[in-house]
This record gives C-alpha cells, structure tokens and sequence, in this order.
C-alpha cells in the first residue's frame, strides 16, 4: 500500500523543471595533454580484442596475421616453420635469452588446438627461469589479457588459429 502512494505522489508534480538543457547536448572540453603524476615507467600491455582464422586484432587497431610474440609490452613477429614442432629449435625461443627482465611465465599458443610443444621447448625456459603454460591461442589471449592487466610479467607466443606461410616481404605490382 505504501508504494503505489509514493508513486501517485510524485505523478502529481509537473513535469517541466528549471533546467531545459538535456544533460546529453552538453560538450565537455578537454585537455588533451594530461599527465599521469602516479604512472611509472612499465609499458602499457598489449591488450587482444578479438581472433580469427584470418588474423589477431589488439584493442590498438593493429591486426596482426601471423605468428607474433607479446614482450614487454611490444609485439614481435616471430619467424617459425608454420608446421608445428616440425623444423623448430631452440632459437626460436631465443630471444628470453637476452631479454631483461624475463616473463614469469609464458602463454604458448598452439593455433586451434593445444598441441603439447617439444620437450626441448619446456627445458629451455625452465633453464632460464620462466615457466611454460601452453594451450590453444584463443585461450592464450585470453589468459594473456587477464595476467597483463593484473601486472604480472608474462609473455606470449601465439600461433595464428589458421597455419600460415612466413613472407619476408611483400611483392608489390
């Protein structure tokens, strides 16, 4: 009983108010120079927007359509035989070797499907300190996003959902 007077209460009012102007009209300046006084000096993470047989596109714009590595917040092409585990050496994991500081941990993603990397693979970054979680790429973005948002030191390296050829170049006509 109490509700329905409430409402009959306030219907009684007239609806027009002082203020005219619709609250969605209205224009906000900004400056588009601002300065974050408690940033530090981490880089931004990558961050993945979506995925595709075609291609990985990051909440940036870039689309990327081949093998890639997230590192430090930058995004390297990764040069490997687009056969999987067939041809691949510890070079193509070479570049935790040199990078400091090193990830935690890295994602692995192994295209469509998880497909358990070498032995080789795992030896060689636990050697160097960093702990390998492979699984399909979707799910490696995905993880990806979450662990860089929460600040973790992780990397990634994703192989496209759909195998593709390396191009070095672009033939241009």
């Amino acid at each position: 009983m109490l509700l329905p007077r409430l409402i009959s209460a306030r219907s009684t009012r007239p609806l027009a108010s002082k203020c005219t102007r619709p609250f969605h009209r209205s224009t906000i300046s900004r400056s588009s120079t601002f300065t974050n006084m408690l940033a530090d000096d981490t880089p931004l993470p990558v961050q993945v927007d979506s995925i595709t047989d075609e291609a990985i596109y990051l909440q940036d714009g870039l689309v990327i359509p081949s093998p890639c590595m997230f590192l430090e917040g930058k995004v390297f092409l990764w040069n490997v035989p687009s056969a999987l585990w067939e041809g691949w050496s510890k070079e193509h994991f070479g570049i935790f070797e040199v990078v400091a500081p090193r990830p935690e941990i890295l994602l692995l993603g192994t295209g469509k499907h998880l497909v358990m990397p070498p032995p080789f693979v795992r030896s060689q970054l636990q050697q160097l300190g960093i702990q390998l979680e492979a699984m399909d790429t979707r799910n490696a973005c995905s993880t990806y996003n979450l662990l860089s948002e929460e600040g973790r030191r992780v990397a990634a390296a994703l192989l496209p959902l759909a195998p593709r050829p390396w191009q070095t170049s672009q033939k241009k006509s």
